[in-house]
């Protein structure tokens, strides 16, 4: 087995493939790639740990075909350390020699035997542009839960019906809500899944041109898939009931406030200098204005006012400046909507065009208050 592929080719595949490797794997193979050159001149990069898998496929030189399994870690490390200079990979018995230039590398393999099939790869569901995809997964992924002892949380819920998906995700201290419309295989398709964020957030970063989604049934289990750009991910769902996280959403709204998105930004980011850890920014509502104030007693304190639009009677509330600092980063439009109900309950933050305009449903950040001034 031998084949010559250009430095960056091989680099960007090895490092994408390889960011789905296992923190803990089960069994040593599993800290493999697998390398597969075929006769007509494509190499694929697997990584498969059971649950998730990552396929990438390149253009090589391909002088004998073959298949070899070494350190996914080791490959990607020595592959971004190369020259610029075209990549050649032999299998030479139990080492596969690497040779860039003069640089020279003999890597030793595992056994391709006891390295796990791929699984297979459903049937499209339906198409979507990349740039759209990933603007969407980005809204909603940063409410999902890092806390790996609640894995339903640190999961996005995808919910199809139609030409409309929808993800949500929440870490049980806010909750992002983000609907889009695609080109589905089937009018009448209706599904719904639990997918790593984790998984979601990597796979949508690597696709480009159009993304084709699949949710299906393979090998005997619910599988979520994503292909664009030569690049396959596969993931097994999450088990588990969802929260009904939308019965947070108030039904009744009395107090809104509109303001520049932009100017929110830098006065929240400048005023979030002097929060201490876990210690919110104090969020006042009143006569036109929002006032926002961090810090307290002997401490450093700070305050600072912007203009805004409001409705309804007066209110004071406060925010995790973390938190409320990734809302607003999602907003794209040039104003941003708060809608409030009262101190105690969740604010929901949405885009709107204009002052007077309409504000955006299809993303939807809610975040809970905390009070402790």
């Amino acid at each position: 087995m031998k084949f010559k592929v250009e430095r960056d080719v091989l680099a960007d595949a090895v490092t994408w493939a390889t960011k789905s490797l296992p923190q803990r794997p089960a069994v040593p193979v599993l800290t493999g790639i697998l390398v597969t050159a075929q006769a007509d001149g494509t190499v694929q990069l697997a990584v498969f740990d059971y649950e998730v898998s990552s396929r990438a496929e390149i253009s090589a030189e391909v002088e004998a075909p073959g298949t070899f399994l070494v350190s996914g870690k080791l490959l990607a490390d020595i592959a971004r350390a190369l020259p610029a200079q075209p990549v050649t990979l032999e299998l030479n018995g139990t080492k596969v020699d690497l040779t860039c230039g003069s640089s020279r590398f003999s890597l030793m393999t595992m056994p391709v035997e006891d390295y796990p099939s791929l699984p297979t790869v459903p049937d499209t569901t339906g198409v979507i542009a990349s740039s759209e995809f990933q603007h969407a997964v980005s809204q909603v992924g940063i409410a999902t839960s890092k806390d790996e002892t609640l894995p339903i949380l640190t999961a996005v819920r995808v919910e199809i019906e139609g030409d409309t998906v929808t993800l949500l995700a929440t870490d049980r201290y806010r909750l992002a809500v983000r609907e889009f419309t695609w080109n589905p295989r089937r009018p009448d398709v209706s599904a719904t899944a639990l997918v790593r964020g984790r998984t979601l957030g990597d796979a949508a970063k690597a696709m480009s041109g159009d993304v084709e989604i699949a949710l299906a049934e393979s090998g005997g289990k619910d599988m979520f898939a994503f292909s664009g750009n030569g690049r396959v991910t596969t993931s097994l769902l999450v088990e588990g009931d969802y929260p009904k996280v939308r019965s947070l959403f108030p039904k009744e709204v009395g107090i809104t406030a509109v303001l520049e998105t932009s100017a929110l930004r830098e006065a929240v980011r400048r005023v979030s200098l002097v929060a201490e850890r876990n210690t919110p920014i104090k969020f006042e509502f009143a006569d036109g204005s929002l006032v926002l104030r961090a810090g307290a007693g002997d401490d450093a304190q700070a305050t600072e006012a912007l203009q805004a639009q409001i409705e309804g009677e007066d209110i004071t509330t406060g925010f995790n400046p973390h938190f409320i600092s990734e809302g607003l980063a999602q907003i794209d439009a040039p104003f941003v909507r708060f809608s409030l109900t009262e101190p105690k309950k969740p604010v929901v933050i949405t885009g709107q065009s204009a002052p007077d305009g309409e504000y955006d449903p299809s993303y939807r950040y809610l975040l809970m208050p905390i009070l402790r001034f």
